[in-house]
């Protein structure tokens, strides 16, 4: 079986919240992409209730798009402390950083009706949202910072 990078990372020596490139791979024509770790609670002492991570999931979708060219995907780590970031091209943390703090902040600032894809036609497990736990842990998140670095507090501003 293939190595996963992300398995073979020491949860117990990563200070979250933060934003980590995992890699950038090349394409046979030289398109690139990169995958960031944008851990959003601190691995094995935190998780995030699976209503409040999908709604965090919907608004991230939109709204990292409207803070960072580039978005092809972000995806919840089944963990439920972050997401995985997919981006073209090559990006900087503390660019990445940056979007993810405006895109929460979006989310405390928003209302129900700013939520896409919550109803059956538009969502697979559209019954599991909660805009009030998505906004407590954007609370939490923010009040804590966001670091370009997994393992030492470079906040970003």
């Amino acid at each position: 079986m293939a190595e996963v990078e992300s398995f073979t990372l020491d949860h117990t020596a990563v200070k979250a919240p933060y934003v980590r490139l995992i890699t950038v791979e090349e394409g046979a024509k030289g398109d690139k992409i990169s995958n960031f770790d944008l851990r959003l609670v601190q691995p094995n002492e935190n998780a995030i209730p699976t209503a409040g991570l999908h709604t965090i999931e919907h608004m991230l979708a939109g709204y990292l798009r409207d803070h960072v060219d580039g978005v092809i995907d972000c995806s919840p780590f089944g963990c439920r402390t972050g997401f995985h970031l997919i981006m073209w091209g090559e990006h900087d943390t503390v660019e990445v950083a940056k979007a993810l703090k405006a895109s929460l902040n979006d989310i405390l600032n928003a209302s129900w009706e700013d939520v896409q894809g919550t109803d059956i036609k538009s969502c697979g497990n559209y019954r599991d949202h909660s805009l009030f736990s998505a906004q407590e842990w954007c609370e939490k998140i923010l009040a804590e910072g966001i670091s370009s670095d997994p393992f030492e507090r470079k906040v970003v501003e």
